[in-house]
């Protein structure tokens, strides 16, 4: 370990265990080189509890979350140190004043910045979430989930719900992609692949270039000329639309200039959310974002499979049979992306209460060769269910 990097996990150390100051602190990576930690990613914040003041944990693995209060003092100290002798590749610390942030680059160096912000120190641990998407927001309103005096209508609360936690999720992605330095410095290029109705593609230009200021253009992609002509028309009322166009086409074929930064496919029906992975990776994407819909070509090639003897009472009936093509679906898309260079989670999207579509693969393009594992398991289920992929033809991976 350098002494840059002792040096900067000593500051953030210091920072975090600063009780008074402390709004919030994230880490997350691997370093290059390294074992993997023992979390994908960890948040950290102080919180008031009828018990006292904590220093909340939340651990992070594939699947789910772990969340710790400690005692602040040695409870806590020891806690963080033992986060700081995992090897992640990047911190980020806010205080009421201050941010401050490094990250280890593939080359070894410590790159650290620390820049002055303003964070309000919250510690209610039953607090309402803050809401990224206001409900004032013009769009909500053209969109009709809420009136023109920012009051959310009741048949539409499920929609806003959806909306928010999307929102939610490419917040994360995006401030995770940029602390690792995967975002270019110049103008972003934002693609909606299937953007049907456009109510996430609105709510995407909205946080992106509103909420974290970028500099972006965005383009919304769809076959139906209906839907371009109604989205171009939202677009122009809200006064977008010199930075977010639609376009009528079919995702396979259309045509956008590259370099394309960010892809979405949001509940783009069965093999079309195969079709939008396949562009992001041509394009090298730095993040992807994919809540599919519908799993109907795995289905059919599960009906006259053969299953593996202690799997045959799942394909036995239709219903099981219809939702282990969904997790075989994902689960094969999600190693096919890792295989392509991309880290991969597959998150909820949203409560199922809200949609039964709420599974999204969340991806970012780190450039590394996949495990022997990942290739194995991969491998292993293809050969074992007999089926062929979409996604895998349109990469053109070979047949195992």
């Amino acid at each position: 370990m350098t002494d840059d990097l002792h040096t900067a996990l000593d500051e953030v150390c210091r920072r975090v265990l600063d009780r008074e100051h402390l709004a919030w602190a994230k880490t997350g990576g691997r370093r290059k080189d390294e074992p993997h930690p023992s979390w994908t990613r960890a948040e950290l914040r102080p919180v008031e509890l009828r018990s006292g003041a904590r220093l909340q944990i939340t651990t992070f693995d594939e699947r789910q979350a772990f969340t710790v209060n400690h005692q602040w003092g040695a409870e806590a100290e020891q806690a963080v140190r033992e986060l700081l002798s995992e090897p992640f590749a990047h911190w980020h610390v806010a205080s009421a004043s201050e941010e401050f942030a490094f990250r280890v680059s593939k080359g070894g160096r410590v790159l650290v910045t620390n820049k002055r912000a303003q964070h309000p120190v919250q510690t209610n641990h039953d607090r309402r979430k803050t809401r990224l998407i206001a409900l004032d927001a013009p769009f909500l309103v053209g969109l009709g989930i809420t009136t023109t005096t920012g009051d959310l209508k009741k048949s539409r609360a499920s929609k806003y719900r959806q909306v928010e936690e999307f929102v939610r999720l490419l917040d994360a992605a995006m401030r995770d992609a940029r602390d690792a330095g995967r975002l270019a410095k110049r103008r972003l290029r934002v693609v909606d692949l299937g953007c049907g109705n456009a109510y996430l593609t609105l709510a995407a230009f909205h946080h992106l270039r509103h909420g974290l200021g970028l500099d972006i253009e965005m383009i919304g992609v769809d076959a139906k000329g209906q839907a371009r002509e109604r989205n171009a028309r939202l677009s122009r009322e809200l006064g977008w639309d010199a930075d977010l166009h639609f376009v009528e086409a079919d995702i396979a074929d259309v045509n956008i200039d590259e370099p394309v930064d960010v892809v979405l496919a949001l509940h783009a029906c069965d093999t079309a959310t195969d079709d939008a992975l396949a562009r992001a990776i041509e394009w090298q994407a730095p993040v992807i974002l994919a809540a599919p819909c519908c799993h109907h070509d795995i289905q059919r090639q599960l009906r006259p499979v053969d299953a593996p003897s202690a799997y045959r009472p799942i394909v036995k009936d239709g219903l099981l049979r219809e939702r282990w093509a969904d997790v075989l679906t994902d689960a094969l898309r999600a190693s096919l992306l890792r295989q392509q260079g991309y880290r991969t989670d597959v998150v909820e999207f949203v409560d199922s209460e809200h949609t039964p579509r709420n599974v999204m693969l969340r991806a970012q393009r780190t450039g590394a060769q996949p495990s022997l594992e990942t290739l194995r398991d991969y491998a292993d289920l293809v050969s074992q269910w007999q089926v062929r992929p979409k996604l895998a033809e349109l990469l053109d991976v070979p047949e195992e």
